[in-house]
């Protein structure tokens, strides 16, 4: 299919002739058809024959016969056609991330070592929230490059709930509620939160009562994706069964800002007093009421894909974290 210079090789007799085979002669890695993927991968992305020969400056003819070869080599329907358009079956949803994912990597890996014959490694991506990433995560990053030198990571972050949205990554420390789903979840770090402020806003504590003092103070908040900004307030007043009006104070993006205005003496935010157990050592924050401390509702966990663990550089890292959290003492955020 195509002619010289094509951005699709055309398969040569033998490769149509062997796409119902299971696995190489000698037993070893299970045969895959290429091609046929690479066809799939276009049209399920695009639900579009007319768009996926053009992209591939193939044949639309030539792609069906992909298409198709790959379906009756799986032995299910990938794609609904129908007179009003395309549609992805269960078992095409199921395999196209999966084949993009795929020719992402080795389109990465071959473009690395263009650049860079000598480098026969890859770039681990990981993605932390900023907060964690500022108390935690920096340290524990600098801990494994000196054990691990020559591995390459590549470190994004950005606030929300969950996995990011739109970013391919390796691993993700999340930001999360516990919650069962398809991803490999270690819980870091369990979320507690009690008011901490400067010990100037605290001395006004003093001959009030714990709702006394917050109805007179500058609450911080901290937003959360998809959330009232005033959730985790919420959660504090619920929980010390208080009636505070949590509808009001300044938000932040991130918990690390709210921290910094509090210690700025703008008002009074809800920490976790062991990760943000320096600041409160060094004497920039205080808890007046560290009694009334009580869950969050969250947690950081690791995520990974489970298709992913078969990645050694995925699966180091994971591994290596797990264990450097099992061992820390509790007072340690890393």
């Amino acid at each position: 299919m195509g002619g010289k210079g094509s951005a699709f090789p055309r398969p040569d007799a033998a490769d149509a002739a062997r796409l119902p085979e299971a696995a190489e002669p000698d037993g070893g890695r299970v045969w895959l058809p290429l091609n046929a993927l690479r066809a799939f991968e276009a049209v399920g992305g695009r639900l579009s024959f007319t768009g996926a020969a053009a992209a591939l400056h193939i044949s639309q003819s030539a792609l069906s016969r992909h298409v198709g070869r790959l379906e009756e080599y799986l032995g299910c329907r990938l794609l609904d056609r129908r007179a009003q358009g395309m549609a992805l079956t269960a078992a095409g949803a199921a395999l196209l991330p999966v084949v993009a994912d795929s020719f992402d990597r080795i389109e990465e890996t071959m473009k690395m070592l263009r650049r860079d014959p000598g480098h026969a490694g890859r770039v681990l991506k990981i993605h932390m929230p900023p907060t964690f990433l500022h108390v935690a995560g920096l340290t524990l990053l600098a801990e494994f490059r000196r054990a691990f030198p020559g591995l390459p990571i590549d470190v994004s972050s950005s606030n929300g709930i969950g996995l990011p949205a739109g970013r391919s990554v390796d691993l993700a420390v999340v930001f999360d509620r516990p919650h069962l789903g398809d991803a490999i979840r270690d819980p870091l770090w369990m979320v507690s939160q009690t008011p901490a402020c400067t010990p100037e806003i605290a001395a006004r504590a003093e001959g009030l009562d714990l709702a006394e003092f917050l109805r007179s103070t500058e609450l911080l908040h901290v937003k959360l994706e998809g959330e009232p900004y005033s959730t985790f307030w919420s959660v504090y007043a619920r929980h010390n069964g208080l009636d505070i009006g949590v509808q009001r104070g300044l938000a932040f993006e991130s918990e690390v800002l709210a921290v910094q205005c509090a210690v700025a003496g703008g008002g009074v935010t809800l920490v976790d007093p062991d990760m943000f157990a320096a600041d409160i050592a060094g004497g920039r924050l205080v808890t007046p009421f560290p009694d009334t401390t009580c869950a969050s509702g969250f947690g950081y966990y690791l995520t990974v894909h489970p298709d992913d663990m078969v990645d050694p550089a995925v699966a180091l890292f994971r591994s290596w974290v797990v264990r450097r959290y099992t061992q820390a003492p509790s007072d340690d955020p890393v």
